[in-house]
């Protein structure tokens, strides 16, 4: 099973722009389909965005289409999620997220998590 670990969440102010990243280890990454979720107090864990394998593929949820990105660099084994135009909206713990089968990130059926960062976007 693939470790993954994330950092780069914080406080940030409304429009500002904050990266999360998620390291892998254990196994290669490029195995892998990769998704970012998150998850706001008293509410369902929220699907946010997927890549494939190779990072031809990308799709997002639509309250942050537009204002994410997802990206990969398998050489360097780590997952990034460049979020700009932040909203309070957006205040939630993110967690990354690995399976070996992409539609199955797609459709929230995820074979490892990371223990999730947390985001505050402030007003």
């Amino acid at each position: 099973q693939v470790h993954l670990v994330e950092s780069g969440g914080g406080l940030v102010q409304a429009g500002g722009s904050l990266r999360l990243s998620c390291a892998a280890s254990g196994r290669t990454l490029n195995n892998y389909a990769m998704g970012w979720f998150r998850q706001a107090p008293g509410k369902e864990r929220y699907f946010v965005a997927a890549i494939n394998q190779s990072g031809s593929t990308t799709y997002y949820g639509d309250s942050v289409k537009g204002r994410f990105s997802i990206s990969r660099d398998n050489a360097k084994n780590t997952m990034y999620l460049q979020m700009n135009s932040l909203k309070p909206e957006d205040t939630a713990v993110y967690y990354c997220a690995a399976d070996g089968n992409y539609v199955r990130i797609v459709n929230g059926l995820v074979g490892s998590w990371g223990q999730g960062t947390q985001v505050t976007v402030s007003s």
